[in-house]
């Protein structure tokens, strides 16, 4: 199976449309054969889900990600694990174990915030953004 992870400096990073890097991952059974990260090449919110089709992506393992793009990897037939945060490697392991913690509601809903806030690498209310 072939998992990515929203990736920055070692940790699932926490808004999907504004990735920079997926860290891929092939697996088999309960063990990482290999992973690398790739650079998404200013790929923005729909183009990623295409993206990651290129690179022959089952699931995903993201912190927040907005509606659109939750249609986007479904309409790619790719499961999406959202609402995951901390160390990319630990997310993946914990995935192939059964036991990753992750919302299947999340989403980042922008117009939402309050004035003056951005989504960092903390919950915003409306999942990880």
């Amino acid at each position: 199976m072939k998992l990515a992870v929203t990736y920055e400096n070692g940790q699932v990073f926490q808004h999907f449309g504004h990735t920079e890097q997926f860290k891929l991952y092939e697996t088999e059974g309960k063990e990482i054969r290999s992973s690398e990260v790739v650079d998404t090449n200013g790929s923005g919110h729909g183009a990623l889900a295409d993206f990651l089709k290129k690179y022959g992506v089952e699931a995903l393992i993201c912190g927040g990600i907005g509606q659109g793009a939750k249609d986007a990897l479904a309409e790619a037939k790719i499961a999406l694990y959202g609402g995951v945060s901390g160390d990319a490697d630990a997310a993946v392991e914990a995935f192939l174990a059964g036991s990753l913690a992750y919302n299947p509601g999340v989403r980042c809903d922008h117009h939402d915030h309050e004035e003056g806030h951005s989504c960092g690498s903390h919950g915003c209310g409306h999942g990880h953004c």
